[in-house]
């Protein structure tokens, strides 16, 4: 078995998986929501003290497997520094209590592997991920090798969503709060301008659309802002924003053929965004793939299948090495 530990933001996670049939054997994840949603958003400092108390603890319970394991990984890159520190140390102070092999594991390469979390990979493969901390569109050939379609060049999908959700004092999560206020709304009550639609280049930009929405606000808190108001904002916001994800990919599925597209990431469980890549890959004739929605957002079980791969090819160094940013640019799966 192979043990990890994902602990690049706000979640505590581990995970033991059978490096022979992709099982997992043991799982937990702790979410720290309720003590960061008071802030709007995730505190670094309070991340960090989190995973401090909860990681050894988590081990503390998997600890009947330990004479099972065969080597342990955590993620490494990319992510908040003081929350990825956690999950290091622990796999580092476990390597040398047990003798076995440590090795870190790309956060976004991760995301990857929630697609096949039981079963093989398939290739080559392009892949949508949408989170609060990235949003960009890989190409995956035979080779293994990683290259960067488009990406936004200020916030991401779930940021602007997570931010949006503050300017309505709607709280922290917001993508999913802002999802079921609009189902309520009219998604053509505010006509917001669709990002860089008149741009040829390949990249995403969230940061106007989410401006759009502030000054919407203010002018609507002018005259009172009503529930009806905040529904018909979320709706209208989500709609464009879903629209602008779309346009990109339209661009991209003209440019390419994909034989499997995968979408990942904690935002793509936006049930919008999926309905509408749905239909693009039956367009196209290609098979759409999506992570299960327990594990669309950060979690140790797409870490420790990572690491399956990475393990079985001989493919880490024994030097983990800790990114706050990485570039998967170029890289390789494993």
């Amino acid at each position: 078995m192979i043990l990890a530990i994902e602990s690049s933001c706000d979640d505590s996670s581990l995970a033991i998986m059978s490096l022979d049939d992709y099982s997992l054997i043991h799982y937990e994840k702790l979410s720290q929501e309720i003590w960061h949603e008071k802030y709007g958003g995730v505190v670094p400092e309070l991340a960090c003290r989190l995973h401090v108390s909860a990681i050894p603890a988590m081990l503390e319970r998997a600890k009947p497997y330990f004479k099972q394991l065969k080597a342990l990984c955590a993620t490494s890159e990319p992510g908040l520094s003081v929350s990825l520190i956690g999950g290091i140390c622990a796999v580092r102070a476990l390597s040398v209590a047990l003798n076995l092999k440590a090795f870190g594991v790309n956060h976004l390469i991760g995301h990857i592997y929630s697609l096949f979390l039981t079963s093989q990979i398939k290739l080559p493969l392009g892949v949508l991920l949408v989170s609060g901390g990235h949003t960009m569109v890989l190409e995956i050939n035979q080779n293994r090798e990683i290259s960067v379609l488009c990406a936004t060049s200020d916030d991401s999908f779930g940021e602007s969503f997570d931010k949006v959700a503050k300017m309505l004092d709607l709280g922290y999560p917001g993508g999913a709060r802002i999802e079921n206020l609009a189902k309520n709304g009219d998604d053509k009550a505010f006509n917001f301008t669709l990002p860089l639609k008149e741009q040829k280049r390949l990249e995403y930009s969230f940061s106007g659309l989410k401006n759009q929405v502030r000054l919407t606000i203010q002018e609507q808190k002018k005259s009172n802002l009503l529930q009806d108001s905040i529904c018909d904002i979320c709706a209208s916001f989500e709609r464009v924003a879903c629209l602008h994800i779309m346009d990109k990919l339209e661009r991209i599925f003209a440019l390419r053929e994909f034989k499997y597209f995968g979408v990942v990431g904690g935002a793509s469980a936006n049930a919008r965004l999926r309905a509408s890549i749905c239909e693009l890959c039956l367009k196209h004739g290609t098979q759409v793939l999506f992570a299960p929605l327990e594990f669309c957002s950060d979690n140790a079980a797409m870490i420790a299948r990572a690491g399956v791969d990475i393990f079985k090819n001989n493919a880490f160094s024994e030097q983990i090495t800790l990114r706050a940013r990485s570039q998967i640019d170029k890289s390789k799966l494993f």
